[in-house]
């Protein structure tokens, strides 16, 4: 009878893709099969996003096919998932067809929830009120910034946590040089809105990080929880009653986990993120269920930095 054990890996971004390809360098393919799973073929380098709406890449030029990533012996299978049923160890995929696992990697990262905010994806949305977080919407800030030359730009993050959390401030230096290389930064008003108590997480950054904002003369709004978003009115709105006008609205929406995640008992929490032990990337669900990259709870920022040294303890 076969040993042969078969490891199900769940997304196919960064961390599903070097977990899988890690653990085809220590296991043999006759002593173990690996199958990674993605909704589509598509694989988006993120940190390139950064750069679409400044004109200094495109969004065509930061998608690779994901099968290209992976090793030839490994399995690709382009399916949504339904549900993880991890008292039988299977995985349920929306096309009807189900996945015995030995061992499950839950690598499927964090996504957005904009529709959570009231008003985020109402009138001015992907017109005036704009995020890069997505290839599209990077397509649609650059059109829209290219167009701008006079007003208020506010970047605002809705709330923690986010993917890369410098990336927004590294958004505000890049948009003052921007439109300085325009010669137009005298005619534009730059406000970075957070929901921290300072420019970044920890002191010694956010020291530094608020005096660069100072600097180079960007408003910094600090403990601004967004409540709604009123794209026809040119308005963030925070709880507490505040409000910051705009002309030109770069938000970062609320994240959340993969939706299957809600919907496999026992595996997530409310957030649809995976509770996972810091130390050894297990699932708390079940102790072969391992949890790397973004999809996991664990107290470290979700970057693709943190995600490659995940891998190694991970395999």
């Amino acid at each position: 009878m076969s040993t042969k054990k078969h490891a199900v890996v769940l997304g196919g971004g960064t961390g599903g893709t070097l977990a899988a390809n890690r653990l085809r360098r220590t296991y043999a393919p006759d002593e173990l099969a690996i199958t990674v799973v993605d909704r589509d073929d598509r694989h988006v380098y993120q940190p390139g996003l950064l750069f679409v709406p400044f004109g200094l890449t495109h969004a065509e030029d930061i998608v690779r096919p994901r099968r290209r990533q992976l090793h030839d012996t490994i399995a690709f299978v382009e399916s949504a998932t339904d549900r993880v049923d991890i008292a039988a160890n299977e995985v349920h995929l929306e096309d009807g067809s189900v996945l015995g696992y030995d061992v499950l990697i839950v690598a499927t990262g964090a996504t957005l929830v904009p529709e959570e905010t009231e008003g985020l994806t109402g009138p001015g949305w992907m017109e005036n009120v704009l995020t890069f977080y997505t290839p599209e919407g990077a397509a649609a800030l650059e059109a829209a910034l290219s167009r701008f030359d006079r007003g208020r730009v506010v970047v605002n993050v809705v709330d923690m946590p986010i993917k890369c959390p410098v990336a927004p401030l590294e958004f505000c230096f890049l948009a003052d040089w921007y439109f300085r290389d325009r010669g137009i930064r005298d005619r534009v008003e730059l406000t970075y809105a957070t929901p921290l108590d300072g420019a970044f997480t920890k002191p010694v950054a956010a020291a530094h990080l608020g005096g660069m904002l100072a600097e180079k003369d960007i408003a910094l709004v600090t403990e601004f929880n967004t409540g709604e978003v009123d794209g026809a009115g040119g308005r963030l709105v925070a709880y507490d009653g505040r409000e910051l006008e705009f002309d030109l609205a770069v938000v970062v929406p609320l994240h959340g986990g993969a939706a299957y995640v809600g919907r496999s008992p026992g595996l997530g929490d409310e957030l649809n993120f995976v509770p996972t032990d810091e130390h050894t990337l297990q699932a708390k669900a079940a102790p072969n269920i391992f949890v790397i990259g973004d999809a996991a709870n664990v107290p470290a920022s979700k970057a693709g930095s943190v995600t490659h040294f995940e891998g190694d303890l991970l395999v």
